[in-house]
């Protein structure tokens, strides 16, 4: 039973862990592609409206 129960805290933790790999891979991802993206463009950053003043902003990570 002892072993049962350690198993269990074994797969718990893979999958606790391979859920948190895909989502910082995929945080990555984006980010690249966005980079990629502004490379292309030759810009410098992307701006953002701000909806309370209206300007233009760059974005933030």
């Amino acid at each position: 039973m002892p072993q049962l129960i350690l198993l269990l805290l074994v797969l718990v933790a893979a999958w606790y862990g391979f859920r948190s790999f895909k989502r910082e891979a995929e945080r990555v991802t984006k980010r690249v592609r966005r980079e990629e993206k502004e490379a292309a463009n030759r810009a410098h950053g992307t701006l953002v409206k701000d909806p309370k003043t209206g300007e233009y902003r760059p974005q933030d990570d």
